[in-house]
């Protein structure tokens, strides 16, 4: 049996036991073994067949028997709730956090930055930082309030869902669709890195246009786990984000315990050096979509709820042409994260591991240094290596947790002083 099925939203059929899925029937009056059949919808049932997603779990037990949920007091920086006061217009950019304590598992190791909408209005995106150091043992987490992409940046995560496992490095990404319950070993001992939750319509391949059949993510590239389950009949923890709070209830088996499933909402993984980068030959500097990898889309044509991009390794050829990301003021809002190497429009501040805020009309672009450089440069072909920034950008502007706003840098605006002044002839 295969440990991965390729391809984005392909209908999968997979089981961990010969016999397990039904034929012709997906819920069949006696499924085989004394199997439950449940339906996992990611979409309304209605919604149009190319953009319907839900999956057919067969499992040991229905995952409604559990005791009623009460409020989970641990992870006391994995929240929804931001500052209430105005918000001022500020760039801001925060170094790495610290190290997880001993005993911190992805969960508690959570730390909320940015949050645009009430998960409630099934709009809107968060973002987190994790930095853990213990296995989610005998913990489950499930996520009510939407899909959550995980970004690596330091360590493994090995990620035990209910419809397989899946081992994601920093470079790779891996997605966990709302309502699928999982937990998370650390094959290294320890974690970093990101976690954007989106809220609104599911995560998609964007549309080439132009470009045509070929570029950027192919969906082939990524990877869907085969079936496997956990049949333990030991005390889990489940905890579950709800309305943007946390809850918790005490089961007395392992709820990751889907034999057979079929269909077309599942986790998967993408290796983010499959990404074919499109550029220019020619001249100037191609708008920042040319590098978006997954897109979440808005009621508004061409107004993405969550944009997840990347900067990755790349030729620069361009003639004429300032290479760095030029200056600029963006209706979308943007945050940026650094999984390895530096980011080309900064020459300092910005460490893999740390985060950067531009809402809404924030005038931003290269530091003095970095512009210094780029308008004397030689412009020869040039290849940007060793480097990986990603960008989760939205048309809802962000706020900073109160948590983000006493860790900010204090003197990230000292990046755009000292420019000289334009001499007219």
């Amino acid at each position: 049996m295969t440990d991965y099925f390729p391809g984005f939203g392909n209908h999968v059929s997979t089981e961990a036991v010969p016999g397990a899925l039904p034929v012709g029937r997906n819920s069949p009056q006696k499924p085989a073994f004394g199997l439950y059949a449940e339906q996992l919808s990611g979409t309304a049932f209605t919604a149009p067949r190319h953009e319907n997603r839900r999956s057919w779990l067969y499992r040991l037990r229905p995952t409604a028997e559990h005791p009623p949920f009460v409020a989970y007091e641990g992870a006391s920086r994995f929240i929804a709730g931001t500052i209430d006061a105005p918000l001022p217009p500020n760039r801001l950019r925060w170094d790495p956090i610290a190290d997880a304590a001993a005993g911190t598992d992805l969960i508690d190791g959570m730390t909320t930055m940015l949050v645009n909408r009430d998960p409630a209005d099934l709009e809107g995106v968060a973002v987190h930082l994790y930095a853990a150091s213990r296995d989610m043992d005998s913990r489950i987490f499930a996520n009510s309030d939407g899909e959550m992409l995980l970004i690596p940046q330091a360590g493994r995560l090995q990620l035990l869902t209910e419809l397989g496992r899946i081992d994601v490095a920093p470079g790779q990404i891996a997605l966990i669709p709302r309502g699928v319950r999982f937990r998370a070993l650390l094959p290294d001992g320890a974690g970093r890195g990101y976690v954007a939750e989106n809220h609104g319509a599911l995560f998609r391949l964007p549309d080439l246009g132009p470009i045509g059949a070929n570029g950027l993510a192919n969906p082939r590239d990524f990877e869907t786990p085969a079936a496997w389950f956990e049949d333990s009949d030991s005390p889990f923890e489940l905890i579950q984000k709800y309305m943007g709070s946390l809850w918790t209830t005490q089961l007395d088996h392992s709820p990751l315990d889907v034999v057979a499933w079929h269909g077309n909402l599942a986790p998967w993984r993408y290796d983010l050096a499959r990404f074919n980068t499109i550029n220019t030959v020619s001249f100037d500097h191609p708008d920042p979509s040319i590098f978006t990898v997954l897109t979440s889309p808005s009621d508004v044509p061409g107004r993405a709820n969550a944009d997840f991009v990347i900067f990755p390794p790349r030729w620069m050829v361009g003639e004429d042409t300032f290479r760095p990301p030029w200056f600029h003021r963006n209706v979308m809002s943007e945050a940026m994260g650094l999984i390895d190497g530096a980011y080309d429009a900064k020459a300092e501040g910005f460490a893999p591991g740390g985060l950067s805020l531009h809402n809404l009309m924030a005038g931003h672009g290269p530091d003095l240094a970095t512009w210094q450089s780029a308008s004397n440069a030689e412009l020869k072909p040039h290849k940007i290596e060793g480097t990986m920034a990603f960008m989760v950008e939205s048309c809802w502007a962000y706020r900073p947790t109160r948590y983000a706003l006493e860790h900010s840098q204090p003197d990230y605006d000292a990046a755009w002083k000292g420019f000289p002044k334009a001499q007219l002839p």
